[in-house]
C-alpha cells in the first residue's frame, strides 16, 4: 500500500466522522416550512428572516463544505493519483 493511499484514507475517514458528528449536531427541521412552501405561505418571524446567521445555518454550511472536500479527496484518491502514478512509472522505464 502506497503512502498516498494511507494518507488519503485517513483524510476520508476523518472527514466522514466529522460529517456524521455535524449532522447529528443539527436540529431537526419540522415539516412546517415544507407545507408553507407548498401552500404559498411564508415565514415572517425573526428566526425565519435571520436564518443565515444562526448556528444551524453555520453547521449546515460546514457540513456542505466538508462533503465537497470529501468528494474531491475521494476523486483524487481513486482517479487522479493512480493516473499520475502510472505516468511516472511508464516514464521511469
Amino acid at each position: 500500500m502506497e503512502l498516498y493511499e494511507i494518507i488519503c484514507g485517513a483524510v476520508v475517514l476523518l472527514l466522514s466522522l466529522l460529517i456524521v458528528v455535524l449532522c447529528l449536531m443539527q436540529d431537526n427541521k419540522g415539516q412546517d416550512s415544507m407545507t408553507s412552501a407548498l401552500g404559498g405561505g411564508f415565514n415572517e418571524s425573526f428566526y425565519g428572516q435571520n436564518e443565515g446567521n444562526t448556528r444551524e445555518a453555520a453547521l449546515a454550511k460546514l457540513t456542505r463544505i466538508l462533503g465537497i472536500v470529501g468528494f474531491v479527496v475521494i476523486i483524487c484518491m481513486n482517479i487522479v493519483v493512480p493516473y499520475i502514478m502510472t505516468l511516472f512509472q511508464s516514464s521511469a522505464e
